[in-house]
């Protein structure tokens, strides 16, 4: 597994750190870790502007 990191691109807020197979799969996990279905789920307001995913080096 990779550790990715979710940003919210227009104000560069850390929404989500934690470890997942690829990007999709990390944008599913934040959304399930705050309490979502999947990210699909995520509100439009978290969605507006963007969501960056990044993959970090540990």
């Amino acid at each position: 597994m990779k550790v990715f990191r979710i940003m919210q691109a227009a104000t560069g807020a850390i929404l989500w750190i934690g470890s997942a197979l690829d990007p999709l799969a990390a944008l599913d996990a934040m959304a399930r870790a705050a309490g979502f279905r999947d990210s699909t789920r995520i509100p439009s307001h978290l969605r507006a502007g963007g969501l960056h995913v990044e993959e970090v080096e540990v």
